[in-house]
């Protein structure tokens, strides 16, 4: 009955709004004049050169966006998407230079705040974005401001990663690299195979990868444990030293088909597989100079992981009398993965003090319709009409053994499982209407509503449900008496659901439980956080390719949700909570050009371009300085420079990004530290033959290492973590070759 009754309600909803826009689209043309066809006022001539052959979504479309090509995203010849992002404008991503796995951020906010979408929906969870290979990928969209299209769980913002679903002309080529540094060695390959048949048309990209790393033994990564007694006297201290490594490889499938029938209708299916695999190592070893030993002093862990998923795209537009159309999608997406760890702890001296070993398994399945009318209503209205509506089911088993050692805990076997079920529909309807032919604006209004059911065999069933009505409104003003001068507003209402493990109130055990090493546990009463924002821009295009712009935003947020530190039973234990209100602002300064914009049609062919963002945020139950929203980042900026010879041979350039760091109070207790990174990258492109060309990359040029504190004070005294990752740099050759 849970399953069947969501599906119930989408299709009633999805009856209803078909029904109205076929009713609707069967009386335009006699209760109002069809467009363009009777009346000249319904196709300004302004309107017919703005949107012209040189449409730029940026610049034209009502709705803030920015769209990265994917000439712009294989420029560096980067094999993970977070490479590509970490040089767009506004966009950081946390970490040490040079490694994977970053967390992807915007307005430098983290933890969910920056939706992620795959085809304009959301990824299932453990899916990586540093598995898909760039090649695989038409476009990055990305939303500074919520519309109504896409779901508003985007406080920070949206970056929508779209797959290439277009067929302009017959395309095969291949492409093979190699990459590597002092730690790490990648190898890569892709094929993009694409052709038409009549009114068939058909693609094909695929990928592989293999990536290697060895950390370089037990002095690549130092950290220092510090206490401190209320008094100032110390009483703790360790030295951790440790270092891994492991291999992760893996293939991604992407077919696509579309059909165009004769009315003008088109079909299209579209797939995605993704399969990979890793396996990696570690050992720590924590020396005690002074005060009580951790609970062991060597760690030595193993892990595997494997991972499938896949996705299927089905979709059709049907056109209507008087331009408008109808938009109808369904799709399904099953995920499963295993993860599996063995670790190993010895206390100097005495010998095994811990033996577990821990396998987890997970399927996630999704079942999901969707469906859009868009009709122009009446001369300057473009009106759009829709529902989204998902089925998912996350089921999840856990088995951990702990054998008995001399000296070591009880041992422990425990079994654990838990099914999750979210149901979603969304309703909105978005109008934009273009006011006179230089302000136009965009209105629009969701609804999206959530249910959670949770069960498992260690706690109580636990049910949920949330919804949220988001209004949102942008306007663009092109002013008078300038060429490409305009100014943009918007106002926004989104919000974060919790993710279903945060939901979840099973507990996960560390080894040596500590304020920087808790255990982790869900908290079933977590309720979604609320925003209210403001976004304002000013763009100046002032030549061809030339652009400065400047951005501000501001959020409000209800209900902020931070990682709060208990003292239970004896152990420290991590779990979310809601927390009051916090505030964020950001202001932001963009500029590119063509040098031959300056100097005129004689300079070489040089582009440049650079950018700079400041972030400010208060939580406001967490006393000041530096008490950041989710530890954000204070200040991030590019500056990057291309260079194109005579005759378009030999293209090259450069890019360096800066992310800042610096001290940040958490809550009350908690304090953190991190370095600034500094990212160098070069490539240049050699065009042999228009079939053939090598690209040849340099990243982590300056190889800076990466430091992270992490601190915690109470009434009983103060305890610091200082840890240092190290870094190298990373070389990559890709040899394209067309046929």
């Amino acid at each position: 009955m849970p399953v069947c009754l969501p599906f119930f309600r989408v299709a009633v909803c999805g009856a209803a709004i078909l029904f109205v826009c076929n009713t609707w689209a069967q009386q335009a043309p006699q209760d109002g004049p069809r467009p363009a066809e009777n009346t000249p006022q319904a196709e300004p001539v302004q309107q017919v050169e703005v949107k012209g052959g040189a449409y730029d979504p940026r610049r034209d479309d009502t709705a803030s966006k920015m769209v990265v090509g994917s000439d712009e995203m294989l420029k560096y010849g980067d094999t993970t998407v977070t490479d590509v992002l970490k040089r767009l404008p506004g966009i950081t991503v946390t970490g040490a230079a040079g490694r994977q796995g970053g967390e992807i951020r915007m307005r430098g906010l983290g933890s969910g705040y920056t939706q992620i979408l795959l085809n304009g929906e959301r990824a299932p969870a453990g899916f990586s974005l540093d598995s898909l290979a760039p090649e695989l990928i038409e476009r990055i969209e990305i939303l500074h401001a919520a519309s109504a299209e896409y779901s508003t769980q985007s406080i920070a913002g949206t970056i929508n990663v779209v797959l290439k679903n277009t067929v302009k002309t017959a395309q095969r080529e291949i492409k093979l690299g190699m990459g590597g540094g002092r730690d790490a060695f990648s190898r890569n390959g892709s094929l993009q195979w694409s052709d038409k048949d009549g009114r068939l048309s058909y693609s094909l990209s695929a990928s592989v990868y293999r990536y290697d790393y060895d950390a370089g033994g037990l002095h690549d990564s130092p950290a220092l444990d510090l206490a401190y007694l209320p008094d100032g006297q110390q009483n703790l201290l360790r030295l951790i030293s440790g270092g891994g490594g492991g291999r992760s490889e893996g293939v991604n499938l992407a077919p696509r088909l579309n059909w165009n029938s004769a009315g003008g209708d088109s079909f299209t299916a579209q797939f995605f597989l993704n399969a990979g695999r890793s396996n990696s190592h570690s050992n720590y070893h924590t020396e005690t100079l002074l005060g009580a030993r951790p609970d062991v002093d060597n760690d030595d862990s193993r892990n595997r992981t494997r991972q499938r998923f896949g996705r299927a795209d089905l979709g059709w537009v049907h056109k209507l009398d008087g331009g408008a159309k109808l938009e109808l999608g369904l799709r399904g997406m099953v995920s499963n993965s295993s993860t599996g760890s063995a670790t190993l702890g010895d206390i100097d001296g005495l010998g095994l003090a811990l033996d577990r070993k821990v396998e987890v398994g997970a399927t996630y399945k999704t079942l999901s319709s969707s469906g859009k009318f868009y009709s122009p209503w009446m001369p300057g209205h473009a009106l759009s009409t829709g529902w989204d509506g998902t089925v998912s089911r996350r089921e999840e088993e856990r088995h951990e053994r702990q054998r008995a050692v001399a000296g070591g805990d009880v041992p422990l076997a425990s079994d654990d499982n838990f099914a999750a079920h979210v149901n979603l529909l969304a309703l909105y309807a978005q109008d934009e209407w273009d006011i006179t032919p230089r302000w136009s604006m965009y209105a629009g209004l969701r609804w999206e509503g959530i249910a959670t059911r949770t069960s498992g065999n260690r706690f109580e069933d636990v049910g949920q449900r949330s919804s949220v009505w988001s209004p949102l409104l942008q306007t663009l003003w092109k002013l008078p008496d300038t060429k490409g001068d305009q100014l943009r507003l918007a106002l926004t209402r989104t919000y974060k659901a919790p993710s279903t493990s945060s939901l979840v109130p099973r507990r996960s055990i560390s080894t040596n439980n500590s304020q920087f090493e808790p255990d982790r546990q869900g908290n079933p009463q977590l309720k979604p956080e609320l925003a209210l924002g403001v976004d304002a821009s000013y763009d100046h295009y002032w030549a061809e390719g030339a652009l400065l712009s400047a951005r501000a935003s501001a959020r409000r947020i209800d209900g902020y949700t931070r990682q709060g530190l208990l003292w239970q039973d004896g152990r420290w234990v991590s779990t979310p909570v809601n927390d009051g209100r916090a505030n964020t602002r950001t202001l932001g300064l963009e500029a590119k050009f063509p040098l031959r914009a300056v100097q005129g049609a004689t300079a070489p062919a040089i582009d440049l371009r650079a950018s700079i963002n400041r972030n400010w945020s208060q939580v406001a139950q967490v006393p000041g300085p530096n008490n950041r929203l989710d530890q954000q980042t204070p200040v991030s900026g590019t500056v990057g420079i291309d260079y194109k010879t005579p005759g378009g041979m030999l293209t090259t350039g450069g890019s360096l990004s800066f992310t800042g760091g610096g001290p940040v109070r958490i809550t009350p207790q908690q304090y953190a530290y991190s370095s600034p990174r500094r990212d160098l990258d070069l490539y240049a492109l050699w065009k042999f033959n228009p079939k053939h060309q090598l690209r040849l990359a340099v990243s982590n040029l300056l190889a800076q290492d990466y430091e992270s504190n992490s601190a915690y004070a109470d009434a009983h005294g103060s305890m610091i973590r200082a840890g240092v990752s190290g870094t190298a740099p990373q070389a990559r050759a890709t040899m394209e070759m067309k046929f």
